[in-house]
């Protein structure tokens, strides 16, 4: 079973009222930018499939906030939270959903595939289940470098079936690795609800069949987040090994734009909207606390939609990668195998 009573000592109190609020700017800048994407994509602007991050910011934000710019990170399919969280550069994300050359993969990856290695994000991933093996590549590599970064291998409930799952933890765990597998419960693996496709009560429950720490927590309480993911970062920075961290969300949005959701009621997604909306519970506790106010709050929605715009600007105002640049960056070679790329 996962850990009936979670460890976290409570340091989000600690934080400075500049840090609390720039945790509410991140959810809002994800949200901001995805509420855009599905605008564009249903307007024909952006190309290829969009999988929505919208009501699982706290995850991003809160595990986020505990990290380095040199910690590694893998995301998913449903990556575009993770990479704003982590530092990417908003208007270059949105260049390479428009397919243009100014994008982090020039245009030629499209939503699923951003990267970038200047602030340790390793990647989205089309495939699902893609990311744990890197992450814990990553962990390896850190540990025989003997630095103190740690990896963060973020994915859904689906892929906790995925034989790379199982893979992954057996070997963190065996060579003590610095990671942390951070599970975004959001209750469907497309359209297959969690209660039919995992057979644990909770995929934290399987972390005790590998020997290490599993714990679950309100994934859309940024809070919860943000103690869990210190507690278990520290441990992991500190060479104590890998642990699993089930982050309960719900994903408020259909599988990706333009889903049916034939699998699940209006009710039901209005229900979560409504009371487990991530971003209107935090707003509401900094507010409680006298924190901020309805002006400060409303200055940050301004400054998103600013940021988000000028990155549309920017993708639209951005060439196309030339046909002739197609097959640029698909291969690397050795000169010591061959010799003749010198030439």
């Amino acid at each position: 079973m996962s850990e009936t009573k979670n460890p976290f000592p409570d340091l989000f109190d600690s934080l400075s009222v500049e840090e609390k609020m720039k945790m509410l700017e991140t959810m809002i800048r994800i949200r901001t930018f995805e509420t855009h994407v599905e605008e564009l994509f249903m307007n024909k602007k952006i190309f290829g499939f969009v999988h929505l991050y919208i009501g699982e910011e706290a995850i991003a934000t809160g595990v986020m906030a505990n990290l380095r710019v040199d910690d590694y990170i893998t995301s998913t399919h449903r990556g575009h939270g993770h990479a704003i969280a982590k530092g990417a550069n908003t208007s270059r994300m949105m260049a390479e959903l428009f397919g243009r050359k100014t994008g982090y993969c020039k245009g030629k990856g499209g939503s699923m595939h951003i990267a970038d290695f200047s602030i340790g994000m390793l990647g989205a991933n089309g495939v699902v289940g893609g990311g744990f093996n890197i992450a814990v590549g990553a962990a390896l590599s850190s540990q025989i470098k003997k630095t103190d970064q740690v990896a963060v291998c973020f994915f859904g409930d689906g892929a906790s079936n995925r034989g790379t799952f199982h893979e992954a933890l057996n070997l963190a765990s065996i060579w003590k690795l610095p990671v942390l597998f951070v599970n975004e419960n959001n209750q469907y693996a497309s359209t297959t609800p969690v209660s039919y496709a995992v057979s644990a009560q909770h995929v934290a429950d399987r972390a005790k069949g590998y020997g290490i720490e599993g714990y679950t927590v309100d994934g859309n309480n940024v809070t919860e987040v943000y103690d869990a993911a210190a507690y278990l970062i520290g441990k992991a920075r500190e060479g104590k090994g890998p642990a699993l961290l089930e982050c309960l969300t719900y994903r408020v949005k259909g599988h990706f734009v333009g889903d049916p959701e034939r699998y699940r009621t209006r009710e039901e997604v209005k229900k979560m909207i409504d009371e487990r909306d991530p971003i209107k519970l935090y707003k509401n506790r900094l507010l409680e606390e006298g924190l901020t106010n309805e002006a400060g709050i409303a200055k940050l929605y301004d400054q998103a939609e600013l940021e988000i715009q000028a990155a549309i600007d920017f993708a639209e105002a951005s060439p196309f990668p030339d046909p002739q640049e197609a097959l640029d960056d698909l291969f690397s070679f050795s000169p010591m195998e061959f010799p003749e790329v010198q030439q």
